[in-house]
């Protein structure tokens, strides 16, 4: 057998050793996991699981995590590191509240976009012009927008009409929320000012295994949603078209990726960096405005909660692309879902749900390398063997380990239940970390003419 042969044995599809996902995969993926949390909502009772309260409780708080690190993900595919997210989503809280209260929630949107966009700028100029280190100039941007905003709140929700309106030295005035849909005939929506029967509603509460499940999920993407998060929704296929499928989005890729090739091709990698960093500014800063016309329609000191942070755990999950972007966000914003609807219950129950999870990873493992192990020629092919092994070995002693928590308690700590999020953020990232590949140049100084 040929040395090419034995490596396309060992390889599979996409030649790295690794099964090469595609959609089909995420599709019966995603059923699998489906089905798991409703055995888990049927053996343990915990309902909030996979309820339509829950599933809307996620999404809602999904999207401005979403916005940032799609933010993140503009700014790093031109090859600039952008840490700054979280203070240019508290420029967008201020600026869309600022606005907001005045003229109303979509003049705070465009407002919140501004405040954002005017933050990215700036972090462009001190990367791209004058070449500061990107993580130093992030940290800049981040400590500068809670600085200022301070600052701003205090000079003006603090006087004036803004106080009157109950603005204060930490907060905003009330800022009209903006309008939310509800789907008609499926969620009881409005249908031509006919109230329609809220058939996924009763679905639900039937509680049947997968039935009431799979309607909770409906019930909860397509009711009281606002109109915010349709545009953050619509912002996934558009983000991936304008990257993946138009000239521009090559160019900024480009500037990622070699920016001293794309210079010899004749793109403007200066103009390319300095439109990619201003787009990510703005998206951070609709986050921001998310926050205060959608979450919560108020401003408030310290309302982002290091959700820039997580947007860029997130974007790192997701590989650098809009869809595990929006997976990643989705991830972090159910962790949190659960912290806020079902307590130390439902996050019990996800105990078991983990447990099942880690099994199936300990089986995957030793199926690969065993799998493998004929197949050992080189050094590194032992290598790969043994860590196989090892991993499976660790799943089944973490599933172990989180099986006998389950059943050895009825509830999680309130403590471990706020840091769920958290915890998400580290465990997906060491999970997920030999799985990723960023842009080759990102966070490398670029001076035009310097190629070696």
């Amino acid at each position: 057998m040929t040395a090419s042969v034995t490596a396309k044995l060992r390889n599979g599809a996409n030649g790295n050793g690794r099964l090469r996902l595609r959609w089909p995969h995420y599709l019966i993926l995603t059923a699998v996991l489906l089905v798991l949390l409703s055995l888990v909502r049927v053996i343990t009772g915990a309902d909030d699981v996979t309820s339509s309260g829950t599933v809307s409780a996620a999404l809602r708080l999904a999207v401005p995590i979403f916005l940032a690190g799609l933010g993140g993900l503009w700014s790093e595919r031109a090859g600039v590191i952008n840490i700054g997210l979280e203070g240019m989503m508290i420029l967008g809280t201020w600026t869309g509240a600022w606005a907001g209260f005045q003229w109303g929630p979509w003049a705070g949107v465009v407002a919140g976009i501004a405040g954002g966009a005017l933050g990215g700028l700036l972090h462009a100029v001190a990367t791209v012009s004058f070449g500061v280190d990107h993580i130093v100039s992030g940290v800049a941007i981040n400590i500068l927008g809670l600085g200022l905003t301070q600052f701003l709140a205090g000079l003006i929700f603090n006087t004036g009409e803004a106080k009157a309106l109950g603005g204060g030295p930490r907060q905003s005035p009330p800022v009209d929320p903006i309008d939310r849909v509800t789907a008609p005939v499926l969620s009881g929506g409005d249908f031509f000012g006919w109230k329609s029967p809220d058939l996924l509603g009763s679905l639900e509460d039937t509680g049947w295994f997968l039935v009431s499940d799979l309607a909770g999920i409906l019930r909860g993407l397509t009711t009281d949603m606002s109109l915010l998060t349709l545009v953050a929704i619509a912002l996934i296929p558009i983000s991936f078209f304008v990257l993946w499928r138009t000239a521009f989005g090559l160019r900024v890729r480009s500037c990622g990726e070699d920016p001293y090739a794309a210079e010899s091709l004749g793109v403007n990698v200066y103009r390319m960096k300095y439109a990619a960093v201003t787009i990510s500014g703005a998206l951070s800063g609709l986050a921001g405005a998310f926050l205060v016309t959608v979450a919560a329609p108020v401003y408030q000191d310290g309302q982002t909660g290091g959700r820039g942070f997580i947007g860029l755990a997130a974007m790192i999950f997701g590989n650098w692309r809009p869809g595990g972007l929006a997976t990643g966000s989705l991830l972090f914003g159910y962790t949190d879902a659960m912290n806020v609807r079902g307590g130390g219950e439902a996050v019990h129950a996800l105990l078991l749900f983990v447990t099942i999870i880690l099994v199936a990873v300990a089986l995957w493992q030793a199926y690969r390398g065993t799998t493998l192990r004929p197949l050992v020629v080189t050094d590194h092919d032992r290598a790969d063997v043994r860590n196989a092994f090892i991993g499976a070995a660790l799943a089944v002693v973490a599933a172990a380990g989180l099986f006998t928590w389950f059943l050895l308690s009825e509830t999680v700590p309130g403590e471990l239940v706020s840091f769920t999020p958290h915890l998400t953020t580290l465990l997906v990232l060491a999970l997920a970390s030999q799985r990723l590949r960023m842009p080759a140049s990102n966070g490398q100084r670029y001076r035009k003419g310097e190629a070696r």
